[in-house]
């Protein structure tokens, strides 16, 4: 259920990001719940952002579908000036959702910023090179620092430039809502990582970043899966003079084999057919015990009870939940 214009003053401003190369399934449907309950609960701001900037990895018309899919579980987004206009299915023009495919230049003037620090430089490493290093870190092969002081020579010819950023070993912390207190020590456990692709896309580290901030957004709530990310992205608001948003964590969804439900994984597009029983699975994902005859009732009601009694505590210190067992995989 959206809330009233009158309701909305409370300075919270979050918002779910989902990628268009595909439709929602269980996970990100949990992850799109969480963040609105969230936001909802505490009379916030809840907003939509397309994370398209992948545009070989986006599926045509996804991104639309995502939105269709949201709207049939009540899940109503706000516009960006803050006023609650919930779309429908009729053709009602629905509220603003940020695209990143159209937000590049926010990212070019993001990366010269850096470059007047000092804090990137330019990088010919393969693929194939980084991963035959010897080191590994908590996110994959960590990146040697080959080109950190230049291009090596012989390399000078090679075409296709990635931007690092610097890091350092100095801890990067941040308390999490559920996932307690989260340190990484940047160089040694991720290495200089990139924030522009050497075939000219922008970086998903960089890009959040960037819009996050551009949004005022105050709360971020979303999966597990990011959890590693965030002491990179706090790494790159300090070093752009950003603020750093409060995080929440939610368990990731998980299959039998212990995989994170994902296109990769071949997680099926969720079902809108009996949304009120797919939107109970995933408030019993969540640990939110709705009662027994909550199942009768509308979307509406069921929106509303969670959003009155969302208690996200009790999935305090849980990384991931196999779906499974609530039917959602």
């Amino acid at each position: 259920m959206t809330k009233k214009l009158s309701s909305f003053n409370s300075g919270y401003r979050g918002r779910f990001a989902p990628s268009p190369t595909g439709p929602l399934h269980f996970g990100s449907l949990v992850a799109a719940v969480g963040s609105y309950l969230d936001a909802r609960h505490h009379h916030g701001i809840w907003l939509v952002r397309m994370e398209d900037l992948d545009a070989p990895r986006c599926v045509a018309g996804s991104a639309d579908d995502i939105l269709r899919t949201l709207e049939t579980f009540g899940l109503y987004w706000d516009s960006d000036v803050g006023r609650a206009a919930p779309a429908n299915l009729s053709g009602i023009a629905r509220p603003t959702v940020l695209h990143q495919s159209q937000r590049t230049a926010a990212y070019d003037e993001a990366l010269h910023s850096l470059q007047s620090l000092g804090a990137v430089y330019p990088c010919c490493c393969t693929r194939k090179e980084i991963a035959d290093s010897a080191l590994h870190g908590i996110d994959g092969p960590v990146y040697p620092g080959t080109c950190r002081n230049g291009i090596p020579a012989g390399r000078e010819g090679r075409e296709g430039r990635a931007w690092r950023v610097c890091t350092d070993n100095n801890p990067v912390g941040f308390d999490d809502a559920l996932q307690g207190h989260i340190t990484q020590h940047l160089e040694s456990e991720i290495g200089d990582f990139v924030v522009k692709r050497a075939d000219g896309l922008y970086a998903y580290q960089l890009a959040v970043v960037v819009d996050d901030a551009y949004q005022n957004i105050t709360h971020i709530v979303r999966g597990c899966d990011l959890l590693a990310s965030t002491p990179r992205q706090i790494h790159l608001q300090r070093l752009l003079g950003l603020p750093t948003p409060a995080y929440m964590h939610l368990p990731v969804a998980v299959n039998v084999q212990g995989e994170k439900l994902s296109k990769q994984t071949l997680a099926p597009a969720i079902s809108t057919d009996d949304a009120v029983a797919t939107l109970i699975s995933a408030l019993d994902f969540l640990r939110q015990q709705p009662p027994a005859e909550l199942r009768q009732g509308s979307i509406e009601e069921v929106l509303s009870w969670a959003v009155e009694n969302w208690q996200p505590e009790r999935l305090k210190g849980c990384r991931q939940i196999p779906a499974c067992r609530l039917g959602g995989a």
